[in-house]
């Protein structure tokens, strides 16, 4: 082999093994050289030949020609995408689009319009005399220095945000201390978010339908311009008007810790046009604090009367604060895009994320859940399923409330209130505001409304039916998952059980408890599952919304089963023989929501609950633990002024490089000075890193490639194996595969004689335990990681998945081996075809043979794997909907398994032991695996396998 060249510094070595251990020393230099080049090449302009660089962006994600092999049915689209021969969707916009003028602004010209503008000239970050100097005092406002100590230091009055304001609310009633109303014009909010710069291109202006096919017979529901009420609402505004769907989000939460009960109640605003990809990122910061919500104590003798003039209260503030969104919803007001075009915008209510759905009843049919709100709901259940509430509706009930007793009669006035079902409010927010109907922005809310309905409810029953020692016992002795939380200590004692809890708890509770519950409480809470993973889509069309629907009707048809066993239990234990949950409810309003306003992911509290970190958390603890709002106020006003002389820094520094380079989304995705410094951490692009391996010069990077893509799959080694140089003899004993050396002597067997490009795992062993070999020794990983594209959305990347195959050591005593999905026939790809075409197989040895010296080795560019198969049945378990999968065995008794190469593996795949009603005791979390005789295979891990294995 002739020598090669370190790709980073030019060093000369003797071949590319040498070359890959060289680049791994972390003294080298040469460690971060891939990381390095992509970074370098993910801030240079695109140029005019960009569409034929194999390096370009828009060229990412094409496989390998060594490892690529087209699939039959399919096509690889100028896109980067994997299409599946079928027709396209179609998608009608509104007939008339939004128009817009050219005598706007931008974020910069306002910028260069304020009084400095003319020293900045000279000096870009004046009134600052350098960089440094800004350097010093952006740091003292970010460090969490107290106010006092950075107040005589920092008082910038340059490009401002939207200011705050103050107001002493009176109150019909007395409270222990003033109210104050601290808030910012909503109006100035909305036009800072619309004319963002960071936000070019992530802006949707034209309502839409979108259908599957040209026949138009299933539409298809994503964000909500591609909602019914998007399409109605722009029917109703003048011609060529922009509509500017807002989102409000309010919930209470803590700003001490430990002591004291200091509460906040923060109103967030954004909006429905920008994109839901870039609206939830955390990153983003598409959500701005608009008004803290006072939170007083009333002095009342009545408890419950004091929860009605708390909402008297929040509604009289929100009155205040939304006046400017309500007026420029009726008549309109120009504003300008990021680009500087000036459009006439209306501003009506789109979605109110509320923290509970008994807030989401706020008004329309009740209160917070009181012991009066339950009775109401006891006498008028079923209301809550059939009979929808307008706003018409809705003020017509409080005038005739209003004509039968006097508001400042509170008693009087709530008791006439509760006949209608409402909560006793005098005059909704929302009553004025034109296109506002509380049946449409109360959204649902997928964080509370679904996740934590399934911890409050569902698991409650299934840790009753099953017993809490018997379900902790599962899930302690379930193999744990890299990247993955494991209940070592079980679920029933968990404390501060968050969102992420929730999840991972739903990931494997279905297929723990599937044998130990009684099937007609299995088949009610699986129900309830699917449903819950359903609506989760990104991408859901009429199709989905009836098995949405047949999932909820299949509950209820079912649900008898979980009173009659007596698991649905209220506090001290005590058996409830009802179904008055106001959460489960609500669920009948989420296929209508989706529908009108698109689907529910879009609404998360993730988002907003994240805000409440960065906006009011973070800047009370800067405080002196005296009068948090205003000193929030303060903190956060020159909060914004920092990031937005920074940003407005980055865009003039931008602007002298390349003018017309499109540098928005770079500054979206790598965090500059002007971004928190709290944000997570990007996910590695091994796609990227993959494409720009593939185009390297021949000699300048070690083969075989340790990146490369196969499909909508990426695969990762690490450049240094875990074992260097071993015996095939030795991996054999070492690995407890008594059969390796004749697996390796069949593959290469069948490499030779078959025409079918795709391995399986399957047939009598032809080759003896003696056979000769074209190599002795081998190299071996011991994990692997797969990168997979979303489901829904093949631009967007998942987190890698790290996959072990490592031998006995410490308490893995027979070893630690993870299941993956492998593909077995070229006609069928993955996650289009779910299973068909594929296995499901446990990886036990990555390895790479090292050729003899003079004997041709011809798969020395690529790595094989050995695999061990389950067999599957053909039909799911009736009251799961899982299939069961049992090892496959040769004649001898001993389990199936053979030599693939790596490039087969698609997807991570997670199995559950099938325990039974009691797991064997002898059972842990790291023999489990090795000892089960029957698994589930458990789609319910994440949201890709259960959109690819379910269906």
């Amino acid at each position: 082999m002739p020598p090669t060249h370190c790709p980073s510094c030019g060093k000369e070595f003797r071949d590319h093994t040498s070359i890959a251990r060289h680049m791994s020393q972390p003294r080298s230099g040469c460690n971060t050289w891939l990381q390095d080049l992509i970074q370098l090449h993910s801030t240079l302009p695109p140029s005019e030949d960009s569409a034929d660089d194999p390096m370009a962006a828009g060229n990412i994600g094409e496989p390998h020609e060594s490892y690529h092999e087209q699939v039959e049915g399919e096509y690889f689209d100028g896109g980067g995408n994997w299409s599946k021969d079928c027709e396209a969707e179609v998608t009608d916009y509104f007939p008339e689009p939004p128009l817009a003028f050219e005598e706007g602004y931008t974020f910069l010209s306002l910028f260069d319009a304020d009084e400095n503008s003319i020293h900045r000239k000279m000096n870009l970050y004046y009134p600052f005399s350098s960089w440094k100097e800004w350097e010093v005092a952006a740091w003292l406002l970010r460090s969490g220095l107290s106010m006092g100590k950075i107040d005589s230091f920092l008082s910038l009055e340059m490009l401002s945000g939207p200011r705050w304001k103050s107001q002493v609310i009176c109150t019909s009633h007395s409270t222990k201390t003033p109210v104050i109303l601290y808030w910012r014009d909503l109006l100035e909010c909305i036009a800072s978010i619309f004319n963002h710069p960071l936000f070019h291109n992530r802006l949707d202006l034209t309502p839409r339908k979108v259908y599957s096919t040209s026949q138009k017979l299933s539409r298809v529901y994503t964000e909500w311009m591609a909602g019914q009420h998007a399409w109605d609402m722009q029917s109703a505004l003048p011609h060529g008007a922009t509509l500017l769907g807002v989102i409000l989000s309010s919930d209470k939460t803590c700003i001490t810790t430990l002591t004291g009960d200091r509460v906040a109640h923060p109103l967030l605003i954004s909006l429905t046009n920008i994109h839901m990809n870039t609206r939830l990122k955390s990153s983003s910061n598409t959500f701005l604090l608009t008004a803290l919500l006072p939170v007083p104590k009333f002095v009342h003798k009545n408890k419950r009367m004091k929860g009605i003039l708390q909402d008297w209260l929040v509604h009289q503030c929100l009155d205040i604060i939304l006046e400017p969104l309500k007026s420029a919803a009726q008549l309109g007001v120009m504003m300008s895009d990021p680009i500087g075009r000036s459009h006439y915008c209306f501003t009506p209510l789109a979605s109110y994320i509320a923290n509970t759905p008994e807030a989401m009843m706020l008004a329309c049919v009740g209160g917070k859940t009181s012991p009066v709100t339950m009775a109401m709901y006891k006498q008028f259940g079923d209301a809550f399923r059939h009979e929808p509430r307008t706003k018409s509706t809705t003020l017509a009930q409080l005038d005739i409330v209003h004509s039968h007793a006097d508001p400042h009669n509170l008693e009087a006035f709530f008791r006439e209130a509760q006949k209608f079902r409402l909560n006793g409010v005098e005059k909704p927010f929302w009553s004025d505001w034109p296109l506002a109907e509380p049946s449409h922005f109360f959204t649902p809310e997928s964080l509370h409304h679904i996740h934590k309905q399934f911890y409050d409810h569902d698991a409650q029953w299934i840790i009753i039916a099953v017993g809490e020692s018997e379900l902790d016992f599962q899930f302690l002795v379930l193999q744990p998952t890299t990247g993955y939380r494991h209940f070592h200590g079980g679920i029933s004692k968990l404390k501060q059980v968050t969102g992420r809890c929730h999840r991972d708890i739903q990931r494997s509770i279905i297929a723990l408890s599937a044998d130990a519950m009684p099937p007609g409480i299995m088949t009610s809470v699986c129900a309830l599952m699917h449903f819950r993973y359903l609506v989760q889509s990104p991408c859901i069309d009429d199709d989905n919304l009836a098995r949405i629907s047949a999932a909820l009707d299949e509950f209820h048809a079912n649900k008898h089963a979980i009173i009659t066993a007596g698991v649905r239990r209220g506090k001290g234990n005590t058996t409830i023989d009802n179904w008055y949950i106001p959460k489960l409810e609500l669920m009948q309003n989420i296929v209508p929501s989706i529908h009108s306003s698109g689907i529910i992911s879009q609404w998360s509290a993730d988002a907003t609950e994240h805000a409440h970190i960065t906006e009011v958390k973070n800047p009370a603890r800067s405080t002196n633990n005296n009068n948090y709002d205003l000193q929030i106020c303060r903190y956060l006003d020159r909060a914004g002024k920092c990031n937005r002389f920074d940003l407005a820094i980055e865009e003039h520094k931008g602007d002298d490089i390349d003018e017309d380079a499109d540098v928005e989304i770079v500054a979206m995705e790598i965090p500059s000075r002007a971004q928190r410094p709290d944000q997570p951490h990007p996910i590695t692009d091994y796609f990227t890193i993959a494409k720009m391996l593939q185009h390297k010069k021949a000699g300048s990077i070690p083969i075989p490639l340790c990146s490369f893509v196969v499909g909508r799959t990426a695969l990762h080694l690490t450049y240094d194996p875990s074992i260097r140089n071993i015996s095939v003899d030795e991996v054999a004993v070492m690995f407890n595969l008594p059969d390796l050396r004749p697996a390796l002597a069949d593959f290469l067997h069948r490499k030779e004689t078959s025409e079918h490009r795709l391995h399986a795992i399957s047939g009598p062993r032809r080759a003896g335990p003696e056979a000769e070999l074209p190599f002795d020794k081998l190299q071996v990983w011991f994990k692997i990681c797969l990168q997979e594209t979303e489901f829904h959305d093949t631009h967007e990347i998942r987190p890698a998945q790290t996959l072990n195959c490592a031998p006995p050591s410490g308490p893995w005593t027979s070893g630690c081996y993870d299941t993956v999905i492998i593909q077995t026939n070229a006609g069928q790809s993955w996650p289009t075809c779910g299973l068909s075409g594929h296995l499901v197989a446990q990886l036990r040895l990555l390895i790479w043979p090292i050729g003899k010296s003079g004997t041709p080795w011809s798969w020395e560019d690529q790595f094989i794997a050995y695999l061990q198969r389950f067999d599957i049945s053909n039909e799911c378990d009736p009251t799961t909907q899982l299939h069961v999968l049992r090892r496959s065995k040769r004649s001898n008794g001993s389990w199936m398994g053979d030599i693939i190469p790596v490039s087969q593996l698609r997807s991570p795949v997670h199995l559950v032991p099938r325990f039974g009603a009691t797991a064997d005791t002898r059972f842990t979390a790291y023999n489990s695996m090795e000892h089960a005789s029957e698994f589930w295979l458990n789609y319910f891990w994440d949201k890709n396998s259960f959109f690819a294995l379910s269906a």
